[in-house]
Order: C-alpha cells, then structure tokens, then sequence
C-alpha cells in the first residue's frame, strides 16, 4: 500500500471509528466484543484499501464487513458457547434502564435481524441502503423488519408513544 493510501486510511479510522463502534456496540452487545468487531472489520478493509476507496466512500464496505464479521462469529460460537449458572460481574457504564432492556431485547434477536434494526433505526438507513450493505432484497430487508419489530413489541411491550388500544363502544 502506498504512503498516501495509509495516510488516507487512518483519516477514515480516526473519522469513522466512533461511529462503527456505536454500531457494533448495538450488534454485540458488549463494548469489548465491539471493540474487536471494529478492529477485525478495519483489518479486513486494510487488506483492500486501494480497491475500496478507490470507488467511492468506503463506509458502506466498512459496515457490511462489520455487520457479515459479526454474523459469523455467532454462527461461530453458537457450536462452543456454554451455558453457565451465573454471569460474573463485570463493570458497565451507567444507562437509563430502559436502555439495557432495549439491548437486552436486541440481543435476543438473530444476528441477521439485529443488523437490519440497527442499521434501519439506528444508523437511519433506508431499506434499499440496509438491503445493499447486507447483500440481500429490499424484500427481505422489510420482512426482517417487520418481524424483529414484532417481537421487540413483544419483549417491550408498547413504547411511551404507543399505547395500548382499547375498545371503546359506540353510544
């Protein structure tokens, strides 16, 4: 790579890094887990550099790396994970309790449909932008939505400005 390639990467690292790691944070769930989500998506992109940037903003490459790095450690790990009794303690920064139900919630989700929440409500994607970075239909893309919404209705219950509809009988 070229001196002025790397000097063009690192401006990308520096200007985008808090930002991928928001998104990974929101896909893993765990602020290490996200810390090494980010890094191995900027390894892989490094590896490219030249191809990548050369055709535009490397930030829709940089997340749909992260986000298929992430699918495949959890396929991964969903073979040698372990169920333990009780979780160890561990430091967290401090968060509005809804905000760790909400996490809580995305976790439960697969990580196929967790990556869509989060790229269409979080990172304010459209569906034809989501359904690009992750190489699948804008169909799809709205029927993962549309399901995760459910089930993150379910897990929730309804929101602040979404109450719950009563029947109200006519006079």
């Amino acid at each position: 790579m070229s001196d002025e390639d790397d000097a063009r990467f690192r401006h990308f690292v520096i200007e985008q890094r808090a930002a991928l790691l928001r998104t990974a944070h929101l896909l893993t769930g765990d602020d290490g887990h996200a810390e090494d989500l980010v890094q191995q998506a900027l390894l892989k992109t490094y590896r490219h550099w030249g191809r990548v940037s050369g055709r535009g903003d490397p930030t829709a490459y940089v997340r749909r790396v992260l986000v298929t790095t992430h699918t495949s450690w959890r396929r991964r790990l969903a073979s040698t994970e372990q169920v333990v009794e009780s979780l160890p303690d561990r430091a967290a920064r401090p968060a509005d309790e809804r905000d760790e139900e909400l996490l809580g919630a995305l976790r439960t989700l697969p990580p196929r449909m967790r990556a869509v929440v989060v790229l269409r409500f979080y990172e304010d994607r459209s569906e034809a932008q989501t359904a690009q970075l992750l190489g699948c239909s804008v169909g799809t893309v709205k029927t993962q939505t549309s399901r995760a919404m459910a089930r993150l209705r379910e897990l929730l219950g309804p929101g602040p400005r979404e109450p719950e509809h009563r029947e109200v009988g006519r006079r």
